[in-house]
């Protein structure tokens, strides 16, 4: 049987031409995320905001104006309602009722009736309370996992490889994560402990990414001692294109099928994810990549500081093996 290859044998695309350009693109995408973020701001869940939320489902497609009447005619405080692509779907939020869990039980149950009342069809399948003490603890918490985890990722690499190494893939990451909570700004579809989950296994997938291609750069740094940086660069990228293509679109298939087909509770989860790793691929080969170009990485910058005569042997032999 003969293999399929999506990427042919031995490729030579000139991804380092479009350095520049990308480099503008992604300073724009990630102003124009924080600016979004802090305007709009994050349409937070019940796990960071408190309250209770309920997930009912309808037998037809309801109105969201009538059925915000009918939950608000309960007295439980202003209601957020919000679908979830289906629109038979709907996502209620209500604030946290004061007391015990006696009386926020009894404000669910109030609700219940109500909509019930109005509408026979209305199936609630998930209901969430979150007091606003645990939320604040949550919010802090997810913030500093999300903060911890590009830090240990960027002081590994900086052991692994070499500084410049380090600081290309913490450029790369702030990248991707800033991307992806820019678009929930936009979207403003549910932020909750889900996405955080979301995020850190998007750090997960783009450090693995770039740091197969930071390994092919190491080598061929070694190996090409008189070529040109830039193309050591572009060699490298596509050394790894056909793994990197291969992978991604195994997990682009896998998530948009969950994304499609598991139902709005996983929809938020599926579609970060999915846009992580687009995000992620983009910037392990025109972020990660060109950075070590601008922080004056070359086939030179690694080579033994001593100046002894075994150590510059070895460097003439490595060099001797490395002419193109």
């Amino acid at each position: 049987m003969r293999l399929i290859k999506l990427v042919p044998d031995n490729t030579n695309i000139p991804f380092l031409e479009w350095r520049n350009v990308a480099i503008v693109i992604s300073v724009l995408l990630i102003v124009a995320s924080i600016v979004l973020t802090a305007v709009r701001g994050l349409n937070f869940g019940v796990d960071f905001e408190g309250g209770i939320m309920m997930e009912v489902r309808f037998e037809q497609p309801v109105e969201l104006d009538r059925l915000r009447t009918v939950v608000n005619s309960a007295g439980a405080g202003a209601a957020s309602l919000q679908t979830f692509g289906d629109p038979r779907v709907v996502s209620i939020r209500l604030p946290a009722p004061e007391g015990d869990e006696v009386a926020v039980q009894r404000v669910i149950d109030h609700v219940q009736e109500v909509v019930k009342a109005a509408s026979a069809d209305a199936d609630f399948r998930r209901i969430d309370n979150v007091s606003g003490k645990v939320s604040g603890e949550l919010e802090r918490q997810g913030a500093i996992a999300m903060l911890v985890a590009m830090l240990a990722i960027s002081v590994y690499i900086w052991f692994r490889f070499e500084w410049q190494f380090g600081v290309g893939v913490l450029f790369g990451l702030v990248h991707d994560v800033v991307l992806t909570i820019g678009f929930f700004a936009l979207t403003q579809l549910e932020f909750d402990l889900n996405i955080v989950a979301a995020v850190l296994t998007i750090i997960g997938y783009s450090l693995n990414d770039t740091i197969v291609v930071y390994d092919r750069i190491r080598d061929n740094l070694r190996k090409y001692r008189k070529m040109e940086m830039v193309d050591i660069l572009d060699l490298s990228v596509n050394e790894t294109l056909a793994r990197t293509v291969m992978t991604s679109l195994s997990m682009i298939i896998a998530l948009g099928t969950l994304a499609l087909l598991g139902g709005p509770v996983l929809f938020g989860f599926s579609v970060a994810i999915l846009l992580g790793i687009v995000i992620g691929t983009y910037s392990s080969i025109f972020i990660s990549a060109p950075f070590l170009l601008w922080l004056k990485v070359g086939p030179h910058s690694f080579l033994p500081s001593d100046k002894g005569p075994e150590a510059r042997q070895k460097a003439r032999l490595e060099a001797e093996r490395g002419k193109v």
